[in-house]
């Protein structure tokens, strides 16, 4: 591997519910000139896979408990909105006014439990929840897309994480299918023939940070990036949650 293309696709309209993903960037590939060959990793943003699989909660319909409401009033939030991210979580990591930061039910740690209301639909009250099985639908896709296109993929769904020691955001994977989420390089040699013991890479992170150059997070309107030219050995059992580090593992907790 010496030269890797990161391919904005662009023409892809505003997702809603039902809508056939697969369907849709197979149009705006061949709108733009493009296909799928082998090896392609297509990234695609969490946002348009949580909108076609109707991941959107109205906050008026919301009615939250007395658990969501005592941890609204310790960190400042609508209890609404608590009472969502309470739904998604298995418990809290963090929180004081104005942060709220949760371990999501499929294990990786971000704020509001990587809930969202920017992009989403206009007015307010809509919030976007993360997709209900990011690997599955990861899994999905890919089978979708190699179909069409007769070609062996990969598909990584990235979403914007932060985290706990360094500042910004940063595209993280929480699907992962076709390729080694977390590539385990141990036994390998390196440039001198010494055998690396430790060395686990989280490849599907590297992509999902790879693809928000392309992606952005503001108006960019570009939710799926193909990066073509990389060299990974097919895996088909590997998945996102490969990525959560182990509790027994985790020296912070």
């Amino acid at each position: 591997m010496s030269q890797v293309e990161i391919i904005g696709v662009t023409g892809i309209p505003l997702i809603e519910t039902g809508d056939d993903l697969a369907g849709i960037i197979s149009k705006a590939l061949n709108g733009n000139g493009l296909s799928l060959l082998a090896g392609d990793v297509v990234a695609i943003t969490s946002k348009i896979v949580s909108k076609s699989e109707g991941r959107w909660v109205d906050l008026d319909s919301v009615e939250p408990d007395d658990r969501a409401r005592q941890v609204a009033g310790e960190c400042g939030k609508d209890p609404r909105e608590v009472a969502l991210i309470l739904g998604e979580a298995a418990r809290i990591s963090r929180m004081r006014q104005g942060v709220l930061i949760v371990q999501h039910k499929h294990g990786y740690v971000c704020a509001n439990a990587g809930m969202d209301h920017s992009n989403t639909r206009p007015g307010e009250n809509w919030r976007l929840l993360l997709p209900d099985n990011p690997d599955r639908s990861a899994q999905r896709l890919r089978q979708q897309l190699s179909i069409r296109y007769d070609v062996p993929c990969a598909v990584v769904i990235c979403d914007s994480h932060g985290r706990p020691f360094r500042l910004g955001t940063v595209g993280v994977a929480v699907g992962a299918a076709g390729l080694p989420a977390l590539w385990d390089k141990r036994g390998t040699p390196d440039l001198f023939g010494t055998r690396l013991r430790v060395t686990e890479i989280g490849f599907a992170d590297e992509i999902a940070a790879t693809a928000g150059l392309v992606m952005g997070q503001a108006a960019e309107s570009i939710p799926v990036v193909i990066i073509r030219g990389l060299s990974y050995p097919v895996d088909d059992k590997s998945t996102a949650s490969d990525l959560v580090r182990p509790e027994a593992l985790d020296l912070y907790r």
